[in-house]
């Protein structure tokens, strides 16, 4: 890597970490402030589902646009539009008239923003980095934001508490206002050399997208398969945790930011392991067995704890592995996606992994409020032997939920992961063959 571009991308990477900082404190207090207005699992996963199902749509056509126009004029773009929704979120709050529905329409526009702004950055981080060292970045970027994971609860919790939640939305647009001044001043980025046949009709790129997914049968299956990780992800880990450790621990924040810093510690930690790593190794292993230890080891520990001790192992469990699946994706994209495409593949990428997100999200809230809890709140046999192993209470029936996940995530892993290694080995002996 070129001394010049090496410099570009850490001071990229620096400003797309802080700007993440203060929207990941934002999420936080408001995830704390969302359950404390209503004690529902479901108004928690709506801030959600109303973030990526726009985010989702958008992804569709975004291709296009990334690949045709200044990837550093789009991110500003998008990065201004989600400031002025915090802004507008703080103004709503101090005038006493928040509601959740306001931050949901909030979320909405973020999630399209975002559309635009994610393909751009993955497309900047291809130009500023060789394939070789993806791996390498992708572990650099997982230290990064698991970095924030631990700080950024810390931080929400402290200022929520003291300050209230517009402080939160001041440092949050403060940390935009640094990261976008940086950007816009001091950093460059190259413009690939389009792929064959550019258009500037997003419908169009959408086809090519697709269409150049659907020649590479080993690509579109790692993306369908992540895509069912992210559902799974998104019933438990990403959705109800926050609610299921605030109702078993008495609405504690304390415990919440406690088990949050540890993910983020368990994330850091495997970044690193990504980063200083030396050895080659097989990106599709690297996918497939790091998620199943994700899901079986801590999904299971997480619904089985009784306590903020068992919780954290739970939590380095889940999180640790989590670098090495980011990575191996990282490395099998940048790879087989030429530079000139990447802006079209990456979008429709988006699309289909995220897809399943909002169904998640959904189905996580709905089984929680509707189906798990009030279920070990009854009197049956099947509730008797769970209880013996989740507790008993509020909280009890999304532990429940993580055990399903658990096994269902880890069993599913298993079986993609076999499905990619036989089209591997039909694309080699294809390639012999001709």
């Amino acid at each position: 890597m070129k001394n010049g571009k090496f410099h570009t991308f850490v001071l990229f990477w620096v400003t797309q970490s802080i700007s993440q900082m203060g929207s990941a404190m934002s999420g936080y207090a408001l995830t704390i402030w969302a359950y404390r207005q209503t004690h529902s699992a479901m108004s928690v996963s709506l801030m959600l589902f109303c973030y990526y199902v726009p985010y989702v749509a958008v992804s569709l056509f975004s291709g296009a646009v990334v690949d045709r126009h200044g990837k550093k004029g789009i991110m500003l773009l998008a990065d201004s539009a989600a400031a002025l929704c915090t802004l507008a979120a703080f103004f709503l709050w101090r005038s006493g008239g928040m509601k959740l529905w306001h931050i949901y329409l909030i979320n909405g526009v973020i999630g399209m923003m975002n559309a635009f702004q994610a393909p751009a950055e993955s497309v900047t981080i291809g130009l500023l980095v060789p394939s070789d060292r993806q791996a390498k970045v992708s572990g650099m970027d997982s230290f990064a934001e698991n970095l924030i994971t631990v700080v950024s609860p810390v931080f929400a919790v402290a200022i929520y508490e003291t300050a209230g939640l517009g402080a939160v939305f001041l440092v949050d647009f403060l940390s935009f206002l640094i990261a976008s001044a940086v950007l816009l001043l001091r950093i460059g980025i190259p413009e690939p050399e389009y792929g064959s046949n550019p258009t500037h009709a997003p419908l169009a790129g959408v086809g090519e997208g697709f269409h150049f997914l659907r020649q590479h049968a080993a690509l579109l299956s790692l993306i369908l398969t992540m895509a069912m990780m992210n559902f799974f992800s998104r019933l438990t880990y990403e959705n109800i945790l926050s609610p299921m450790l605030l109702a078993r621990s008495g609405e504690n924040a304390v415990v919440l930011s406690v088990v949050s810093m540890v993910l983020g510690i368990g994330g850091v930690a495997g970044g690193l392991a990504v980063t200083l790593d030396r050895k080659a190794r097989n990106p599709v292993k690297m996918v497939y067995w790091s998620a199943i230890v994700s899901f079986l080891c801590g999904d299971l520990l997480m619904g089985l704890g009784h306590s903020v001790f068992v919780w954290c192992i739970a939590g380095i469990a889940a999180s640790v592995p989590i670098p090495f699946v980011m990575a191996g994706q990282r490395v099998i994209l940048y790879r087989d996606v030429p530079a000139g495409v990447q802006g079209r593949v990456f979008a429709v990428r988006n699309a289909i992994q995220f897809s399943t997100i909002p169904a998640g999200i959904l189905l996580g809230g709905f089984l929680a409020d509707r189906v798990f809890e009030p279920h070990m709140r009854s009197d049956t046999p099947a509730v008797h032997f769970l209880q013996r192993m989740v507790g008993t209470g509020d909280g009890s029936g999304m532990a429940v939920m993580f055990l399903c996940t658990g096994v269902l995530g880890s069993l599913f892993c298993v079986l993609a992961y076999r499905k990619l290694k036989r089209l591997e080995r039909k694309n080699l002996l294809d390639r012999r063959q001709s």
